[in-house]
């Protein structure tokens, strides 16, 4: 068995989040000495609020030069941590902010790092050999990989493991403080821009996607184009939903073609083979086809529903649990209505 290092960084307000509790529930599942490093401005709180969970040391790296994200303060935490702990096996969340940081510490320690992991064992070589499962070509193919360099750093994705919840009250853990000198950065951060919450379209913890297609902007049956009117209803239902919005590719590359657009969708919301791949427990295409590349972004989503005028479109061939054949307009005029109603 050979020792793992869960490497974590806390929240603005000094917890842990789901994708660090993934993690943690991913290195409890192996076999081995479990230390849990953690960084930020204060870890004490992170480390109360998983106290129980079996960890035989709490490592931390605290201070103010550590509470933003930089890859210098970052990067020289993490390899400060992985130092004390002397771990083979280190587990993160794969975050924008330690997939930033992590392959230049895996680096500094003579190491590896693999990305874009869902899954961690030490079971599946028969032997008790650690290994992962891995994502290639945008998560068409899968692979378990095995590695004899250490120390082997693992960014595992979120959404891929139930996140560990305390069994019961949890007191206080005693954390090992791990003296780093915090490099001198040329960056001040002076504070957060964020858009309201009403105004945030993408939401990777909502219980529902609503995907919209490229027909939302195409001419409807008075032959006119309603562009404005879709964006209000696409809108009117994320804010009474609490819905995340997905788009097909059809509609994100609208803006580059000259046609009508819905200023609230970028390529960010991009669902499918060259986009994102979500794992919300429902989805609701409306105005789409249901083409392979789309459909593939879907793959982890549970329930799958869809609304289109063509009842021969992808998503009636076994794409979809139920399709609505209707106009996604009436349709979503009337699901606002009722949601306001109730």
């Amino acid at each position: 068995m050979e020792s793992i290092l869960l490497l974590a960084h806390t929240e603005s307000d000094g917890t842990l989040a789901k994708p660090a509790l993934e993690a943690l529930a991913a290195a409890l599942a192996m076999e081995g000495e479990l230390s849990v490093g953690m960084v930020g401005a204060a870890v004490e709180p992170a480390a109360n609020q998983i106290a129980g969970c079996g960890a035989a040391r709490f490592l931390g790296v605290s201070g103010p030069a550590f509470g933003q994200s930089r890859y210098s303060t970052d990067a020289a935490a993490a390899e400060a941590l992985c130092r004390a702990s002397g771990a083979a096996i280190v587990i993160a969340p794969s975050t924008s902010r330690w997939a930033r940081a992590l392959p230049g510490v895996a680096y500094r320690l003579g190491g590896r790092i693999d990305t874009h992991v869902t899954h961690v064992t030490n079971l599946a070589a028969g032997d008790g050999t650690p290994a992962v499962t891995r994502w290639f070509y945008r998560q068409r193919m899968e692979a378990v990989l095995t590695r004899s360099e250490r120390p082997w750093m693992v960014l595992l994705d979120a959404g891929c493991v139930v996140p560990w919840s305390a069994p019961g009250p949890s007191g206080a853990a005693a954390v090992e403080s791990v003296a780093v000198e915090a490099p001198v950065t040329r960056t001040t951060v002076t504070g957060i821009q964020a858009p309201k919450a009403d105004e945030q379209t993408i939401r990777p913890d909502a219980k529902l996607l609503f995907v919209a297609g490229a027909g939302w902007t195409k001419k409807q049956s008075d032959g006119a184009v309603h562009a404005a009117e879709a964006e209000g209803l696409i809108l009117g239902f994320l804010r009474a939903a609490k819905a995340s919005l997905g788009g097909s590719k059809s509609l994100v590359d609208l803006s580059g073609e000259g046609e009508a657009v819905l200023r609230c969708m970028t390529h960010l919301n991009q669902i499918g083979q060259t986009g994102a791949t979500p794992r919300h427990p429902k989805g609701l295409s409306t105005c789409c086809h249901g083409e392979e590349p789309h459909v593939v972004g879907w793959r982890f989503v549970n329930q799958r529903r869809a609304i289109n005028l063509d009842a021969n479109c992808g998503w009636a061939r076994g794409k979809a649990d139920v399709l609505y054949v209707a106009d996604a307009f009436e349709v979503m005029r009337r699901v606002n209505r009722l949601l306001e109603a109730g």
